[in-house]
């Protein structure tokens, strides 16, 4: 296998991981908080900041690098305007992540604060939810958005 080959497998696994855990994550963290039961959310929010750590956080760095090393090996112009709007939209979505990691953590901390004193969830936790789920959409849709580009090369507004 060449080096491009192999880059370009990499890119695609960890895009691939980077996706699937933050849309996994976030469906669990979702759910719970929805069931509002403290000690589920609890449990759960410690998971999903181990996850973001050990999976998005590993990807979030690869993804760049790889992306970037492919498109000088194909010699495209950066102002390719599929490459342009990839780098854009995947700017648009660490800048959502990043404070969502943040947030995920002010969240496992009030869940845990709460499941340990017996009470529920404080409303600074509700506060923290509703930013995360709107960060959490914008980065989603950014993600998807993304993916059409890598896979169809073109906006779809010019086909």
């Amino acid at each position: 296998m060449d080096a491009y080959l192999a880059t370009k497998w990499l890119h695609v696994l960890s895009s691939t991981v980077l996706f699937g855990t933050g849309v996994g994550s976030a469906f669990y963290l979702l759910v719970s908080t929805l069931q509002r039961d403290v000690r589920v959310v609890a449990a759960v929010s410690r998971q999903v900041v181990l996850a973001d750590w050990l999976f998005t956080a590993s990807t979030a760095v690869l993804q760049p690098l790889t992306g970037a090393w492919m498109v000088h090996r194909l010699g495209l112009p950066w102002s390719t305007p599929w490459v342009a709007w990839s780098v854009a939209l995947y700017v648009l979505a660490i800048a959502c992540w990043l404070p969502v990691v943040g947030l995920q953590m002010r969240l496992r901390d009030l869940a845990g604060r709460a499941a340990s004193e017996g009470t529920a969830l404080p409303p600074g936790y509700w506060r923290a939810f509703r930013w995360w789920v709107a960060l959490g959409f914008v980065a989603f849709f950014a993600f998807l958005a993304i993916f059409w580009l890598m896979v169809a090369k073109q906006l779809p507004w010019t086909t």
